[in-house]
């Protein structure tokens, strides 16, 4: 009979499978690597101490010590393979299913959504104001992007949770190197974030209360559509609960990296059908507008060309036909 091993490792069996063969090396013998992925994922799936895990396996806490170190430094190193920015076909797939979520075909322009996540951590011994952030509790934050399905394409970890969402964005490689999106696409992101252009297209809602219906038409499409990455974060939330829902109990300076293997194993998890579905909803944070910087330009003229596109019809009017006009 095969066991689920969902309930005590929080991944499926195939995952498991798979993540075991993404980290496998040619200096890899026996069940050496097999046990070392099931003695990290238990210590993740319970943030349990390393006594608790010592115990759990029958072997020292100090070689549960190495082992997490290590595999956790493993799965980061495959980031670059599991994470990664769509292109070609793909992009028509995830613009395709934006426009779904949005209940609108102009969204096809559409490749992703963006937003931040905080990690709770114990207070550290130095700096820990720095990490206290709006909401009273010190944290280590996440920015991700999302495809229309929940699966990450772009993540940075780490900033202090006192840090604004628009800054930790401003300071990521995907701005600073505008890698993503490619030229004619936008990504959705809430208010917390600028509306620009460039150096990437980021369209937000217009700030409430809205002038005219076009914009809050605009603004419950871009909702429906954007409320995608707060589920990414809800279903990361739900499986990794003894992360997310206390206090990670490491360095600030590990923490980051725990954090990235966790985005890592929900990318796994998703291409293998193996979807926990949230049941604690993101909540809304309500963000103070960071000021806007030199070298950005606008994106107003682009949200009004998106918004215009929205509200347009999408059929002839019959009525209109039946009459000739000069």
């Amino acid at each position: 009979m095969r066991v689920d091993l969902r309930a005590d490792l929080r991944l499926s069996r195939e995952t498991i499978t798979s993540l075991t063969a993404a980290l496998r090396q040619e200096t890899d013998h026996g069940w050496s690597r097999d046990i070392e992925v099931l003695v990290f994922l238990y210590w993740l799936a319970h943030a349990a101490s390393y006594r608790v895990v010592s115990r759990a396996f029958a072997i020292p806490r100090s070689s549960v010590h190495d082992i997490v170190h290590r595999v956790s430094k493993d799965v980061s190193g495959i980031i670059k393979r599991v994470i990664t920015l769509p292109t070609g076909d793909d992009l028509e797939v995830i613009g395709a299913g934006f426009a779904h979520l949005a209940g609108s075909p102009a969204f096809t322009v559409a490749v992703g959504a963006i937003d931040g996540c905080h990690i709770r951590i114990k207070p550290p011994s130095a700096n820990a104001q720095c990490y206290l952030n709006r909401k009273l509790f010190h944290s280590v934050q996440l920015q991700a992007i999302c495809d229309h399905q929940g699966k990450f394409l772009d993540i940075f970890v780490g900033y202090p949770g006192s840090v604004h969402d628009a800054r930790i964005l401003k300071n990521s490689p995907l701005y600073k190197e505008a890698l993503y999106p490619p030229a004619g696409r936008c990504i959705l992101g809430d208010g917390g974030y600028p509306c620009i252009s460039t150096p990437i297209k980021l369209l937000t809602p217009y700030r409430e209360p809205v002038q005219n219906p076009v914009q809050a038409r605009f603004n419950r499409k871009l909702s429906r559509a954007r409320c995608v990455i707060e589920r990414a974060f809800g279903m990361l939330k739900t499986r990794w609960r003894s992360i997310f829902f206390k206090a990670l109990e490491v360095s600030p300076v590990f923490a980051p990296e725990v954090v990235a293997c966790c985005a890592v194993l929900h990318n796994l998890c998703i291409a293998h059908g193996d979807i926990i579905e949230p049941d604690v909803p993101e909540e809304e944070d309500a963000h103070a507008p960071e000021p806007a910087q030199t070298e950005e330009r606008s994106g107003n003229e682009a949200r009004e060309n998106l918004a215009a596109a929205v509200s347009a019809p999408q059929m002839a009017v019959l009525a209109l036909l039946e009459h000739d006009y000069l």
